[in-house]
């Protein structure tokens, strides 16, 4: 892992692979660290360079005092991949990390080739819901809100495995300024109009049990892409990644062969 310093933030990065290999950059769902993909990453081509990084509140990134907005984390991505000479990755973000791809890819096309939006939409819930949300943590703390959230995140079969244990571990150590910045975030994010200007290649991936991100929902931002692919996981829910990574990883790195990233 590396602490990196981009002046106004310092972000937590891990890299694996080939360092002069194709760039894949992944970002994390709300609550979660770079361990979301930690499943993922073994089973892809070693012959990429792929890039995890903890967005801002979370993991071992910075924790700067809520609120944070979209374009803050649209701005840290976009630095943190100018820092590391990168241009043309394929941008696979999860949940709030769907959002800031697509935010990063209308903004700079030279960074982001392809977009991998998983569980993800150009907006999810309201701002009622996300103050609500903001509400209960603030009396409660976050603790007080995780058995729902991971009744969302996962299907029923995993939700009964000793695995569970540590997600909702990851999603209670999260700091709390972290995950109150990243809900106002979402809170005042609609990429509707901007999403639907988007001309590249994206694959679009839902859970059938994801309770955060409903598939249809998910469907609905993939069809704003002109040529965009949008594929179901069975048996999975907000995090795919975690419940089914063998299916994951095929769906990922047959996108990547198609378009020619490898």
């Amino acid at each position: 892992m590396m602490q990196i310093d981009l002046g106004h933030i310092t972000l937590n990065v891990v890299e694996d692979g080939d360092p002069n290999g194709a760039p894949v950059v992944f970002s994390n769902s709300l609550g979660t660290s770079i361990a979301l993909w930690d499943k993922v990453i073994p089973l892809l081509p070693q012959n990429l360079r792929m890039i995890r990084y903890d967005m801002r509140g979370h993991g071992a990134s910075d924790v700067p005092d809520a609120p944070y907005s979209m374009g803050m984390l649209i701005r840290d991505a976009e630095a943190l991949l100018d820092y590391l000479k990168v241009r043309d990755c394929v941008f696979v973000g999860l949940s709030i990390g769907g959002m800031i791809a697509q935010g990063l890819a209308t903004k700079r096309l030279d960074q982001v080739r392809a977009l991998v939006l998983s569980n993800t939409a150009a907006k999810m819930g309201n701002a009622a819901m996300w103050q609500d949300r903001m509400a209960m943590i603030e009396a409660g703390g976050i603790e007080g809100m995780a058995d729902a959230v991971m009744e969302r995140w996962f299907s029923p079969a995993f939700r009964k495995t000793p695995e569970l244990a540590n997600w909702r571990k990851m999603l209670t150590d999260t700091p709390q300024q972290g995950y109150l910045g990243a809900c106002a975030a979402i809170a005042g994010t609609d990429f509707y109009t901007t999403t639907a200007a988007l001309k590249l290649p994206t694959l679009a991936i839902a859970g059938s049990d994801d309770g955060a991100s409903p598939a249809d929902l998910v469907r609905e931002t993939a069809d704003l892409i002109l040529g965009s692919q949008f594929k179901l996981i069975r048996r999975a829910g907000h995090l795919p990644c975690v419940e089914q990574p063998d299916i994951y990883a095929t769906l990922l790195t047959q996108f990547l062969s198609d378009i020619g990233h490898t």
